[in-house]
């Protein structure tokens, strides 16, 4: 499970490293890529990549003085494709629930429809 600075970090990785070869990132790179409120320190940094490289998302080949060379492995690759479709399921969820209050609601109207048409044919 990913936490959301380790899955932006990912992301600036996997957006710079192309089809999974080897590239040199400096942490203080990576930490500038990173939005405002997220942003952390050198240390930060390595322990967001070590905890990448132990989930098999990574491949650290060495690391000196903030300096890394890395790889973005296959499995980080498809953590990040499968967070698009979550966030198209919720909009499929908020489809669904439209649908059934729609349904609801002219269910109920048509009721409400017919008892006043009934009332008003019997009083003429």
């Amino acid at each position: 499970m990913l936490d959301n600075k380790s899955r932006l970090v990912l992301k600036i990785l996997a957006k710079e490293s192309s089809g999974g070869s080897y590239k040199i990132f400096e942490s203080a790179d990576i930490i500038t890529a990173l939005p405002k409120h997220y942003r952390t320190d050198s240390e930060g940094i390595r322990h967001i990549l070590t905890h990448l490289e132990r989930q098999d998302m990574i491949s650290i080949k060495y690391d000196d003085d903030d300096i890394y060379c890395l790889a973005v492995l296959p499995y980080g690759f498809e953590v990040l494709e499968n967070e698009k479709p979550k966030q198209q399921k919720k909009e499929s969820k908020v489809s669904k629930l439209t649908i059934i209050l729609s349904f609801t609601f002219a269910f109920f109207g048509t009721i409400i429809g017919v008892i006043i048409t009934y009332f008003i044919l019997k009083l003429f």
